[in-house]
């Protein structure tokens, strides 16, 4: 399968428009807006419970900065992945590149292949950014590097899965602001899923904490490491892009 022309091109289109750069940009101005307001509050903490050593029994640096920071993160992703996948497919469609490309002896999933490792790649480089945060705050304080690595584990994950949402979205119309918001709308339902599972209660309660993004993420955070929560990324990034894969085949058979 011919993956690799197609990966270099999308990621010479990703740096060569505006869309990386201004993804990038606004991730960390925000993720950098988070991460000063909450390591000053754990200076703030520290400082306090020195006078106050009782405060500072439960004061841990891996939870008070790090758990949250991957939280606000999580949020921050769910607003900007859609940006970074709108334009994948459906952008091919406007312009009727698409019928070209699917023409190519390339297969199809090839094509998506290379579209979505692009992706990835992206967002890989997005998350490699903020280990500057960890790194300034071990020079500070001793920090657990166990909940770091796993809370960049859930991370990249969870991203995985926004990703190849976002893709299956783009595949689906050739408008790129429709297809950003649907994968927005499908992300935030399943965000909230989790939200509703105290008040269903029973069989109904479980299944919709099963399908909540941000409770497998939260595992991840806490420094868990649960194959469930693995096994749900996986399965929810298998899912989409074989109904990503199913849509690219319908479009060639239809012409």
């Amino acid at each position: 399968m011919r993956v690799w022309p197609i990966f270099k091109k999308e990621m010479r289109l990703y740096f060569t428009s505006p869309v990386a750069w201004v993804v990038f940009t606004m991730f960390l101005l925000i993720g950098g807006y988070f991460f000063y307001s909450i390591f000053a509050f754990y200076t703030l903490a520290s400082m306090q419970s020195a006078m106050n050593p009782a405060m500072g029994r439960d004061l841990n640096v891996s939870d008070s900065v790090m758990r949250p920071l991957f939280s606000n993160i999580s949020v921050i992703l769910l607003l900007l992945m859609p940006l970074v996948t709108m334009r994948l497919f459906a952008e091919e469609r406007r312009s009727g590149t698409i019928e070209l490309l699917l023409t190519y002896p390339v297969r199809d999933g090839a094509v998506l292949a290379g579209k979505y490792l692009a992706a990835f790649a992206l967002y890989a480089i997005m998350i490699a950014l903020t280990l500057l945060y960890p790194g300034i705050v071990v020079y500070f304080a001793r920090l657990e590097w166990g909940p770091v690595l796993t809370g960049y584990l859930g991370l990249l994950l969870m991203g995985g899965t926004f990703i190849a949402v976002g893709v299956c979205a783009s595949s689906l119309t050739e408008n790129q602001i429709v297809a950003a918001i649907t994968t927005f709308g499908v992300l935030l339902l399943l965000w909230v899923l989790g939200w509703s599972a105290d008040y269903a209660g029973g069989t109904a309660g479980r299944v919709l904490q099963h399908l909540s993004l941000l409770e497998h993420n939260d595992s991840f955070a806490k420094g868990v490491l649960d194959t469930k929560d693995i096994i749900y990324y996986a399965n929810f990034i298998v899912l989409a892009l074989f109904l990503t894969l199913r849509s690219l085949e319908a479009r060639r058979w239809n012409g």
